[in-house]
């Protein structure tokens, strides 16, 4: 999707927010109202079926007919399609959840440009998009709408920004065909390194804006609850948060683009990170170890953008991005074969025990994962790759 930055006055502004308290109300709603059903109970409406009960809302409540009720019944074709796709076997959505103001806030709008909503271009970095209820809508013009677009959607993020989507594909990156593989190795002191040696750093905050942000954390800890200088404080921080994943949102399109483009076959590790970044605080009854460390730990695995970088690769090199088991790649010798947990000297060193192979330690992780090799607990299978054994020395005439 193509987002721009919207630019709504303070009257259009207040027109957009309530469209999206319309949507979220609608939303929610829905999820009430599948939430009572159970195997044995009478299905719960459908989406024609709650469009009938939204006319009959929009009569008897004038505060939601005052607004678009496009936007409403959209609100209600999402979530039918959002429960199709936890429905589908093929589809691993998860059930539609509800929505919160101040965190999904947002609202859509679909039909065919030009009879249902219409966008056009005022200067070289103005555009203007039409919004039911609020008329023509300014957005800033940073690059071109690509046409064919059928719907758009209008959303605001915590720090108060207004942007506006228009969900159409692009195309693919094609394949520069020179026959070059490439393998990634994920990581927090390194956010992603290459097999051809190159080392990416993910973007965050600067040691000024981080100093900053622990303050405003402090001033939020102290601040009295439904204050205005809570309010405050908590945009100000929003505004540090969304800072911080603008440029990583940037760094990973920037990165995902160059390596399609430089590579015919991308490899990656198959990392389960939702089960890596999950919280280690245990329960009561069988509380967790070193949970302030594992807390540091998810956050510079959020902060790198792993899987950001990876679902935008799959996306614009589709088809060309193979996932490989991570089993042990980080101790296996891209020289000679050799599994050992002893040649991982440190983080960024690897020194392999059989044949001296020396050099940085995610390179050496990013050749194997580049070569497809995914060793088992033994470190092989004895036939095409060598089992894990212990180390042996070469011979002073090797």
């Amino acid at each position: 999707m193509s987002r721009y930055r919207l630019l709504p006055t303070p009257a259009q502004e207040a027109v957009l927010r309530d469209h999206c308290g319309h949507a979220r109300y609608v939303w929610n709603l829905a999820i009430e109202q599948h939430s009572h059903w159970h195997p044995g109970r009478k299905s719960a409406p459908g989406y024609l079926e709650q469009c009938r009960q939204l006319t009959a809302a929009r009569a008897e409540h004038p505060w939601l007919a005052a607004g678009s009720q496009a936007v409403q019944q959209q609100a209600l074709r999402d979530f039918t399609q959002a429960m199709a796709a936890f429905y589908d076997p093929q589809n691993p959505a998860g059930r539609p959840s509800w929505r919160k103001a101040g965190r999904d806030d947002g609202f859509r709008i679909s039909g065919r440009c030009g009879r249902q909503w219409d966008v056009r271009r005022l200067s070289r970095k103005t555009g203007e998009v039409w919004v039911p209820k609020a008329g023509w809508v300014r957005f800033r013009w940073s690059r071109a709408v690509p046409p064919g677009a059928k719907s758009y959607r209008v959303t605001q993020d915590r720090a108060g920004r207004w942007h506006v989507a228009f969900a159409v594909i692009p195309a693919p990156v094609p394949a520069p065909g020179n026959g070059q593989v490439v393998g990634i190795d994920r990581g927090v002191a390194v956010s992603a390194a290459l097999s051809t040696g190159q080392m990416l750093h993910a973007p965050g905050l600067t040691a000024r804006e981080r100093t900053r942000l622990r303050r405003l954390q402090r001033k939020l800890a102290r601040a009295t609850r439904g204050s205005n200088h809570r309010g405050r404080v908590k945009h100000a921080i929003a505004r540090l948060r969304a800072r911080e994943t603008d440029r990583r949102k940037d760094w990973a399109e920037k990165t995902s683009t160059n390596i399609a483009r430089r590579f015919d076959l991308i490899r990656v590790e198959d990392l389960q990170i939702g089960n890596m970044t999950r919280s280690g605080k245990g329960t009561r009854e069988n509380p967790g170890r070193n949970v302030r460390a594992k807390a540091g730990l998810n956050r510079g695995i959020l902060a790198s953008g792993w899987g950001l970088l990876v679902r935008r690769l799959e996306d614009k090199a589709p088809g060309r991005v193979e996932k490989i088991n991570p089993a042990l790649t980080s101790q296996r010798c891209s020289a000679c074969g050799q599994v050992d947990r002893g040649s991982r000297e440190s983080q960024a060193v690897f020194r392999c025990t059989a044949c001296g192979f020396a050099g940085n330690a995610d390179v050496n992780a990013a050749i194997n994962i580049a070569a497809g090799h995914a060793v088992t607990a033994r470190g092989g299978d004895g036939i095409t790759r060598p089992v894990n054994r212990e180390p042996h020395l070469l011979l002073p005439s090797a």
